[in-house]
């Protein structure tokens, strides 16, 4: 039967630090530094017989975070996760007025057929 031995305070302290160390990295491996950018694409409506554009969000990575050590990692992460956050609000609401104005523009353009 296995039984947990008490650890010293100092042990512990370490096997929190590296865990914590190894957390950061991964949580750093993961965010890489991306932001969120609308984007335009064009598709064939077929009802309509027009091309009609529509916004959507892409993820972009923009640089790689390495080599940060202790307290720059945190600093590190906040700014990237800061900047991920606003480029999605930003990118968000342009995508959101963006297609707003292409339907209102397919609506305008729109050729349906009309039954006699």
């Amino acid at each position: 039967m296995l039984s947990a031995a008490p650890m010293s305070g100092g042990l512990t302290e370490a096997l929190v630090a590296w865990l914590l160390r190894l957390a950061a990295v991964a949580v750093l491996a993961a965010l890489q530094a991306c932001v969120v950018v609308p984007r335009t694409t064009e598709v064939y409506d077929p009802d309509c017989r027009v091309m009609a554009r529509t916004m959507d969000l892409e993820a972009v990575q923009i640089a790689a975070i390495r080599g940060c050590t202790d307290r720059s990692c945190g600093a590190l992460l906040a700014a990237a996760g800061a900047t991920a956050a606003a480029s999605a609000v930003i990118s968000g609401s342009i995508v959101i007025v963006g297609n707003v104005v292409y339907w209102f523009e397919k609506q305008g353009r729109c050729q349906r057929d009309t039954p006699p």
